[in-house]
Parts: structure tokens; sequence; C-alpha cells
């Protein structure tokens, strides 16, 4: 058994916010209480200073495996979850092959069984992530899938989308969206504004998110489907999310570190390394995005852990990939720029890294209590440290050698 002593356990589900103790046999949490004794334990833990709370579950994230595994693969991206703090994450289907058949399902869902964390994984909503075809959303279903999303490529077809959200709401699985009309951006992954200006390039303009949002926004309330909007960056995304949940819609919406943290001006200073989908944009966005965390409208903090190559982040900015690492910065920033700056208390940022995001999948986690699996994580909210390298295979990250937390 171990005895984790001493620590200020904060379980967002349940409110609790307090001194406690916790003791686990195996992987199951015995017994929660004050000056438990240590007699029957094995390993005792003092977490004296320390915050003890659910593991963070991260929904958005990219292993590369199978397709990409120079970038990362299933056990190196589960080192790097667990070395960020989180215990379960939801893998994205933009694999290589994607994962709109059972077979590459099944080996991804095999190869899970021997990481370090908790491996969900989400399949294509349609066929070769086209955007034309349906999967079989209930085979894959049966199968393992615990929801679908065609995420690094936006749904044109809202016939298709109609579709997928009325089959999904059927089923009582998430669809996650990534929402950008690619028709209306010339270089992904760089805002259209002052600094593509400097760059001398047409790129990615806030409308061709807004406009994506709004329509699944109001699919969702005729369908009734329970659907993720995905990595907002736009500031007036956030108040149509906001006004379609006051209409009833089951949206969940995400934010990630670098949209909360970073504006366009950061392409200018770490160049690639600042370039994602979507792409980094004014200060008013990330003003509105931190608001939106902070009345409720989005309810998830998640990473888009997005490893390269540092040969494909060196390429001329037009032609590198988009997208950075995340899992290992991700509490440090929203502990940094969340909690310090008073937009978030401690246990509400925690929600929106634990309880909600085991809302959106119907998880029996990320949340702590006698009899429930020990997926624990406790940490120093007043460390600081300089991030100075990664447990993923990749470092692609505007963080690196940048944080003083």
């Amino acid at each position: 058994m171990i005895l984790i002593k001493n620590g200020r356990l904060i379980d967002p589900k349940s409110g609790i916010d307090e001194k406690l103790d916790i003791l686990a046999d195996g992987e199951i949490i015995k017994k929660i209480g004050k000056n438990i004794g240590s007699d029957s334990a094995d390993e005792v833990i003092d977490a004296q200073g320390m915050v003890v709370s659910p593991g963070l579950i991260d929904v958005h994230v990219h292993f590369r495996d199978p397709g990409f595994t120079y970038k990362e693969d299933i056990l190196s991206g589960a080192k790097s979850a667990a070395r960020g703090g989180f215990t379960t994450v939801v893998c994205m289907a933009n694999t290589k092959p994607p994962v709109d058949n059972k077979g590459i399902l099944e080996y991804i869902l095999k190869k899970s069984e021997g990481a370090l964390v908790n491996i969900i994984q989400t399949a294509a909503i349609t066929v070769g992530l086209k955007g034309i075809e349906l999967v079989d959303m209930e085979k894959l279903k049966e199968h393992g899938a615990a929801g679908f999303t065609d995420d690094g490529f936006a749904m044109m077809d809202s016939g298709i989308v109609l579709k997928a959200m009325r089959m999904a709401e059927k089923l009582n699985v998430p669809l996650s969206f990534h929402e950008e009309d690619s028709r209306l951006i010339g270089i992904p992954g760089i805002n259209e504004g002052e600094i593509s200006e400097k760059l001398g390039i047409k790129a990615a303009p806030t409308v061709a998110e807004d406009i994506m949002v709004a329509r699944d926004c109001i699919f969702a309330i005729e369908t009734g489907a329970r659907i993720n909007i995905q990595h907002v960056s736009s500031g007036r995304a956030v108040d149509i999310i906001r006004l379609a949940k006051k209409e009833g819609a089951k949206i969940f919406a995400e934010a990630t570190p670098h949209h909360f943290t970073l504006t366009e001006q950061a392409v200018l200073k770490y160049g690639t390394n600042a370039k994602m989908n979507p792409p980094l944009r004014k200060e008013e966005d990330r003003i509105k995005i931190i608001e939106g965390l902070k009345d409720g409208t989005i309810d998830i903090i998640a990473t888009d852990h997005a490893p390269h190559s540092p040969e494909e982040k060196s390429q001329d900015i037009k032609k590198a990939p988009s997208g950075i690492v995340g899992l290992e910065t991700a509490l440090a920033l929203g502990i940094t720029y969340l909690v310090r700056y008073n937009h978030l208390t401690l246990k509400e940022l925690l929600e929106k890294m634990t309880v909600n995001p085991a809302r959106l999948y119907n998880l029996n986690s990320g949340r702590i209590g006698e009899g429930l699996k020990a997926d624990l994580l406790v940490f120093n909210p007043d460390e600081r440290w300089i991030v100075d390298g990664f447990d993923s295979k990749s470092t692609n990250s505007p963080f690196n050698c940048f944080l003083n937390l």
C-alpha cells in the first residue's frame, strides 16, 4: 500500500479542497481522511506543501502512431504525458493510415496496453479523413472508439456533418471539430493581420474559424449531439459558443495553453515554433479566450500536442508544418498565466484539466474517491523551473528554454 500524507487534496468533482491523506491499495484508493496511520503502508509519500489532485486528462493529442513514429509514438507520447502530470490522453485519428477502420484502431489499442498512461482513441468521422463518406461509427464504437473526429481537417460538407451529429447523438459519443474553412486560408498556421503582412503572405483569418464554429453550433442545437469545438483561437468564436450554450446546445469547447498565453507577435520571435492551426491571434482574442475560461464558455484546457521533427520545423515558415508539443508545459502555463493572474483559482484550473474532460468522454476518472482508481497527481504549485528538454521525441515548442516558473 502507498500512503500520501499531508497534501492539499483538491478534487474539483466533489469540491474538496483541504489537507487530507490518501491510502491506496494497488491501483485503488482505499481510504481518504485526516491523520491516516502508516502502519499498513509499504511506502509513505510526504506531500507537505504539495497539491494532490486527480491525474490530468488531455482530450486532444497527436501521438503520430502509426505512420509518423519518427515524430512520436504511443509509448514516447505516453511518457511525455506522464511527465506533464497527465494520466489519461485522448488521441486523434489523423495517423497514416487514419483510424477509420477496425484494424488500425485495434493496433493502437493493443500497443497502448504497454503505455505509462491511459490511452483513449478516437476514430475518424469520415473515410480517409476526406470529408465525403461517414465511417461505420457504430462498428468502430463497438471495437473501442471513444469518439470521432477528423481533426487536422475541417469538414466542409454540411450534409455530412449533420448526418454525423445525428449518428453521434444516437450512439451517445462526442464529435470533435477542427474549425477552419480552408477555402478562406492562404498559408495556414499564421494569423492574417499585422504579422502576415510583415511576412508578405496571405494567411488564416479569424472569419475562417468563426463561420465553421457558427455552423456547428447551430447543428448541435438542432440535433442534440454532444460536440467539442477544438482549440478555440478567435474571440468572436468564444461569443458564438457562449450564445449556443445559452440555447441549450451540448457543446464543450477547449482552449490550448498557447492560445491563452501567446499572440501572433510570437511568430516574429519563435518562428515556426509559433506556427500552429488555428494560429495565434491578436491580444484581444487572447483576452476573450481567458474570459471564456473564466465564465465557463470554454470548459476544457487541452494541449493539441503535435510533435514534428527539427528538420520539418527548420523549413521556411511557409512550408513548415503547424503545431507544437504541449503536454509537459500545460499545467505550468495554466498556473503561471491563469492562476497567478487571478483569472482562475487552482481548483477551477484543475476542473478544466480533469473532471470536464472526463465528462466529454464519459470517463470514470478525473476525480478522487474511495473505491476509485488511484489516478493521482502530486505537484508543487510554487515550484520554479526552466523548460530545458522534453520526454517527447520532439522539441518543437516556443516554451523550450523560455519558461521560468
